[in-house]
């Protein structure tokens, strides 16, 4: 009988399934207020030409808009005449990297060190994975900001999302740390140890610094010091050590200062056994944070934080980090060495710029050029 019942049952009309409603969103979307807002003109002719404008009107998705208006459209150098001359797919990728796939509210942007990252719209090499995203970096310490740039209104709520105001555009990143070495004439010393650091060591190896500066996985800064700032501890280094073995003054001060003349004192034989791959290596990973960090989210005031280093020598203090500010940016940074008597100054930009000596964005970190080498250990 039971059986009888259970067929039964089972061939009986099955009723058709009853759709899930999901809430509709009502409000005005992204797109309708970059539409409609004249100060959002330019944003607008330039999100059209790209193809992002369908993104911004779909009331469907969650979104955070870091928006530059007209005014940050000009700080940029950015000009309608520009943005019809400028391809689309460069609209498209400067554009992509302003567009959060989530909603962000100022109150959830944190205020810690170093920057919170949120992954972009902008995936930079679609032919490696369909999954990679360049991140963007907003932060509320120190204010409001976005990589390095000022955020100046908030919480402009949506349909489908919230917009933030920037001050400026925020250029993507588009070359490696690496690059940035190699390329930039003043950071030749720089170059030279860091390829002596990795003497024996294949760049694929995880181990190769060359390999992270180029590993678009990693998430750095690097305090790069001058070419200048190499010479002058190469030459007192070497001028100290000549003494030390009975050499008269003048003699070592000429010597040290013609060795230490070149990025080749890396790799000059009567130095080798001091400047070991090892020591060097000790050197370079001192500069670096395994963290993205613009100077506008260094503290106000002198803090210590650990470097690459200390995955070696866990105990090291690390290096200090401190920041005054202007208005909005910072005016002045400083990073101090643990044996140098004296701290290290940020060379500033007088305002963001490609190319330039501080805050320079690249797809794997941060670098900001500094005016001493700064010393782990005594050399």
């Amino acid at each position: 009988m039971l059986m009888g019942i259970t067929m039964a049952s089972c061939n009986k009309d099955v009723p058709d399934p009853l759709p899930i409603e999901f809430p509709v969103p009502t409000g005005t979307s992204i797109g309708t207020i970059v539409n409609t807002d004249p100060n959002f003109s330019l944003l607008k002719s330039a999100a059209t030409k790209a193809g992002v404008m369908p993104v911004l009107l779909d009331s469907s998705r969650e979104l955070t808009l870091f928006a530059p208006d007209n005014a940050a459209f000009a700080a940029s150098g950015i000009t309608s005449d520009l943005i019809n001359a400028l391809p689309a797919a460069q609209l498209g990728a400067i554009l992509q990297y302003h567009l959060v796939s989530q909603v962000v509210t100022s109150g959830q942007i944190p205020s810690t060190f170093p920057n919170f990252q949120y992954p972009s719209f902008l995936n930079p090499a679609p032919s490696v994975s369909a999954l990679l995203r360049l991140t963007n970096f907003p932060t509320t310490r120190n204010g409001a900001w976005i990589n390095n740039i000022p955020i100046k209104a908030v919480d402009r709520a949506a349909s489908n999302g919230v917009i933030h105001t920037v001050a400026a555009i925020v250029a993507p990143p588009s070359k490696y740390l690496w690059n940035r070495i190699v390329d930039d004439p003043g950071l030749s010393y720089l170059e030279a140890a860091i390829i002596r650091a990795d003497s024996g060591i294949a760049p694929t190896n995880a181990a190769s610094l060359v390999g992270a500066l180029n590993n678009i996985g990693a998430n750095l800064t690097v305090f790069a010091p001058t070419d200048a700032a190499f010479q002058a501890t190469l030459t007192f280094a070497i001028y100290q050590a000549l003494v030390a073995r009975g050499i008269p003054e003048a003699d070592a001060l000429a010597t040290a200062q013609l060795w230490a003349s070149t990025p080749d004192v890396f790799n000059n034989p009567a130095l080798t056994s001091v400047l070991t791959a090892q020591r060097v290596r000790g050197i370079v990973v001192y500069h670096v944070l395994v963290s993205r960090a613009f100077s506008n989210n260094l503290p106000t005031t002198l803090t210590l934080y650990k470097t690459l280093l200390n995955s070696a020598i866990p105990t090291h203090p690390g290096i200090g980090l401190e920041a005054t500010f202007g208005v909005p940016f910072v005016t002045s940074a400083i990073v101090k060495g643990a044996i140098n008597p004296t701290n290290a100054n940020f060379l500033i930009n007088p305002t963001p710029e490609p190319n330039g000596t501080s805050d320079q964005h690249y797809l794997n970190g941060v670098l900001h050029k500094i005016d001493q080498v700064l010393l782990p250990l005594p050399l």
